[in-house]
């Protein structure tokens, strides 16, 4: 698949409110675009306490998409900074729940986004 392709089926907006970092995620969440919200997230994570991933246009994750929102959980939690998923559409919640991850994600941020599964 061509670099323009992949960019294209995976767009980032960034919204910082205070000490948090909302990230509107928009396409598909697969193994040719993990690295593009990887590289977002941990740009983000210096200066910031919570960094919330709205994945309300997210429409389709597969287990490498998985695994890259593991990996940036990973990353945050070592930084000490909370991560959030909010908005999840039915094909990620199912996912969540099949893997039992729908608890490692349901960390609140201390103020400001209350999380809407």
């Amino acid at each position: 698949m061509p670099n323009a392709a992949v960019a294209a089926s995976l767009s980032l907006d960034v919204e910082q409110k205070g000490s948090q970092a909302i990230v509107h995620c928009h396409g598909r969440l697969v193994s040719e675009t993990g690295n593009i919200l990887y590289a977002k997230v941990r740009e983000l994570i210096p200066g910031h306490k919570c960094i919330v991933l709205d994945l309300t246009d997210l429409k389709f994750v597969d287990s490498m998409g998985l695994g890259t929102l593991v990996r940036i959980y990973v990353s945050c939690k070592s930084a000490g900074v909370t991560l959030q998923l909010i908005n999840l559409g039915k094909q990620i919640r199912e996912l969540l729940g099949i893997t039992n991850l729908m608890s490692v994600f349901a960390e609140m941020c201390e103020h400001g986004i209350t999380p809407r599964f």
